[in-house]
């Protein structure tokens, strides 16, 4: 198995559901729900349990919180190397969800992230795990000096690295760097955001993002079809539905790990696909953004009983114009 460095976010995530549509001005029945997420985590964490060795690098700070990352990250098998801030809280997202999990109204506290330098990740003990490892991951929740500067590094080792967009608003971060991405893993919205250019189909996807420097990426909407291209082919492919949804949070970063997963086994873009599907199946199918069940044999027979997803037509690969 391989040795994956993975930097980026790792913080407490507080859910508040309501037991009652929302009242606005009025004290309302629900409860918490408290756990750990960060799109670098989540894949850090279903990575780690399908057998790789994984090292996370995540800033946080010298509370509560950072305790709770520390025993999520030992949970999982990762070997935690924290970049602390002992004056700073951990950062937090915490949503408030009608009955139906519709937002009502969310806060996130991710300050601490943007007071990452870049010389924070120049480190003597960080090149050293950089020369260690045969794959990078990171997510866009550290500010853009720091993904260039990670990137540059990268590219300058011959390392591949893989990025998480993270949101529309965050995804940009990793606009300078787009050439040096081995695969970049977003949604819709933050494909559109990238390349300023909205896709007719999910099929014109790799194109696109083709002529804004990208060589390679996965393109997720929701349960709809996942478009992916590396090394000149492309692949679209249509998710069978699925039968029970607890919860879609971390599906996405499931998604990109099944499919590192996969790359890093050698498979073919196609097969690479299906494999990040059944991932993303798996973890919509339990609470929280992670199967703390997870393993190879759990992945393996998920992919036996899952129907094929279909390929749309004309995903055919496009040379960038």
């Amino acid at each position: 198995m391989a040795r994956i460095l993975v930097i980026g976010g790792a913080h407490v995530d507080r859910t508040g559901r309501l037991e009652a549509p929302h009242r606005p001005g009025a004290s309302n029945p629900g409860r918490w729900e408290i756990g750990v997420g960060g799109g670098a985590f989540n894949a850090a964490r279903n990575l780690a349990r399908l057998g790789h060795h994984v090292t996370l690098v995540a800033p946080r700070g010298g509370d509560a919180a950072a305790a709770m990352v520390e025993r999520a990250a030992e949970d999982a098998g990762i070997e935690d190397c924290p970049i602390t801030f002992l004056d700073r809280a951990t950062p937090s997202y915490s949503a408030i969800l009608e009955p139906d999990g519709n937002l009502v109204t969310a806060l996130a506290d991710m300050a601490l992230y943007e007071m990452v330098p870049a010389r924070r990740l120049l480190t003597a003990r960080l090149r050293r795990r950089l020369e260690a490892a045969e794959l990078l991951l990171a997510d866009a929740n550290l500010p853009e000096s720091a993904l260039s500067a990670l990137a540059d590094q990268a590219a300058m080792r011959g390392l591949p690295l893989a990025a998480i967009a993270v949101s529309p608003a965050k995804v940009v971060r990793w606009k300078p760097s787009l050439a040096k991405l081995a695969c970049l893993a977003m949604n819709a919205a933050e494909a559109t955001t990238i390349s300023g250019v909205p896709a007719a189909t999910p099929a014109d996807w790799p194109a696109i993002l083709g002529r804004a420097g990208l060589a390679g990426g996965l393109v997720s909407a929701g349960g709809g079809p996942v478009a992916g291209f590396a090394g000149g082919t492309a692949a679209v492919l249509v998710p069978p539905p699925l039968e029970r949804i607890a919860d879609v949070t971390g599906a996405g970063d499931a998604l990109v790990s099944g499919y590192l997963d996969g790359w890093l086994g050698g498979g073919e873009l196609a097969a690479n696909l299906t494999r990040g599907i059944a991932l993303a199946r798996l973890t919509a199918e339990v609470d929280g953004p992670v199967r703390s069940d997870l393993s190879p044999d759990l992945l393996a027979s998920a992919l036996a009983a899952m129907p094929k997803p279909a390929p749309i037509a004309n995903s055919e690969p496009r040379r960038p114009a």
